[in-house]
């Protein structure tokens, strides 16, 4: 059956920092040929990073036009700083199109989708312990300890709420990278096979 003819999927991946989650996204887009989302966000852009590849960075002004004007299919802010919001239209685009969008968001924006489109596939990728979040958190090298901690704090509380939310259909431990990969495509893989009309 050809893309086309297949209605199209949206996928939330979602899990706190130091998990993994990024890698698993980048594996299982490639792994189900699907479109990654390109969040919105306020902060500045790294030397690194792409205008329109990693994100749309734009100015607190333009995110709150996009806000009122019901551009955003989800936003949040992260940390108390920077906000963050998924573009409508790519979403909506991709799924007509017959492809699986993959969106990587945190548990705020997550119960946002799910609301929003209850038809979504909801995963959360977990660490296998709190020692092991808190160990990976600090061999990132990224943060001095402050952060390190206030990460950690942050992202017991945003597993707290992804279970409590009852937003999320799947929880993915990731102890082994190949593994937590080959769960999450294979969770992916059934969903969509589901819904061939």
């Amino acid at each position: 059956m050809s893309k086309s003819q297949e209605r199209g999927l949206l996928v939330v991946i979602s899990g706190p920092s130091g998990v993994g989650k990024t890698t698993i996204i980048h594996r299982v887009r490639d792994a189900v040929d699907a479109v990654f989302s390109v969040s919105a966000t306020t902060r500045p852009r790294s030397d690194s990073e792409k205008e329109g590849v990693d994100y749309y960075f734009v100015s607190i002004d333009q995110f709150e036009d996009m806000l009122q004007s019901g551009q955003f299919l989800e936003n949040a802010e992260v940390f108390g700083r920077h906000r963050y919001g998924t573009p409508k239209e790519p979403v909506e685009a991709a799924l007509a199109a017959g492809r699986v969008m993959l969106l990587d968001i945190d548990v705020q924006g997550g119960i946002q989708v799910r609301r929003n489109m209850p038809g979504a596939l909801m995963i959360f990728i977990l660490p296998p312990s709190d020692e092991e979040l808190h160990r990976r958190l600090q061999d990132r090298g990224r943060d001095d300890a402050e952060a390190i901690e206030r990460r950690y704090n942050e992202a017991k509380r945003e597993i707290r709420l992804a279970r409590q939310s009852g937003a999320y259909d799947h929880f993915i431990v990731n102890d082994d990278l190949d593994l937590a990969v080959r769960e999450a495509t294979a969770i992916i893989r059934q969903a969509r096979s589901g819904q061939i009309a």
